[in-house]
């Protein structure tokens, strides 16, 4: 793997998603409740401190968990809440290390169909459905994995021409798109939760 991505908006950090599957799949576990180009940020951080080129899954996952939580937390931390994300990193790791022996690729490579993808991610500790999808998405408009039905797989993520994700930044504009995007959607649910809140009381009331 070594594709040029934009996802952190920082060079040394897409460097390393580019050419690393376990750094870029760390990556979209970080991607929660933080900016995007924070998340994906993540993984360069957390190998600088390491003291390495690159990440190990096998090296995660027996780092003292003490020790791994103070690396997340050192400032600027790695994630807002970084003793918490460390543990699920190297549960992440350790799930790789036990099933793919540490080969992060290998969770994609020679996959039969799109299906078979996202199922195989959403086994991965951290990923549910839609971070699987997202990730299938990535996997598919920049990385070059494209398994029959892949664009299925991943839902609306799939879809060409789209600003729905992290799977559609390929720089500032897309960026500020899908940004876009995501407020847009937080603004529906908000919107839809007090639609429901004011129905509830309504009928309450007739009651």
């Amino acid at each position: 793997m070594d594709v040029t991505l934009h996802l952190a908006q920082d060079p040394e950090a897409d460097a390393l998603l580019g050419r690393s599957p376990l750094a870029a799949l760390i990556g979209m576990l970080l991607d929660q409740q933080i900016p995007m180009e924070w998340a994906f940020k993540g993984p360069a951080t957390l190998a600088r401190r390491m003291d390495a080129e690159d990440l190990d899954a096998h090296a995660i996952a027996t780092y003292d968990p003490e020790g791994f939580a103070a690396l997340l937390s050192e400032k600027p931390a790695v994630h807002r809440y970084p003793a918490s994300m460390a543990g699920r990193v190297q549960q992440l790791c350790q799930y790789l290390a036990d099933h793919y022996d540490g080969d992060a690729e290998g969770v994609w490579r020679d996959v039969g169909s799109g299906r078979e993808l996202l199922g195989r991610l959403r086994e991965l500790p951290g990923f549910g459905k839609q971070k699987a999808q997202i990730f299938l998405a990535l996997l598919g408009k920049q990385l070059g994995v494209h398994p029959d039905g892949w664009r299925e797989a991943a839902g609306a993520y799939g879809e060409p021409d789209s600003f729905r994700s992290v799977a559609d930044i390929t720089g500032p504009e897309s960026l500020s798109k899908v940004r876009a995007h995501k407020q847009e959607m937080k603004a529906a649910a908000k919107a839809a939760k007090a639609t429901k809140a004011t129905k509830a009381t309504r009928d309450s009331t007739r009651a």
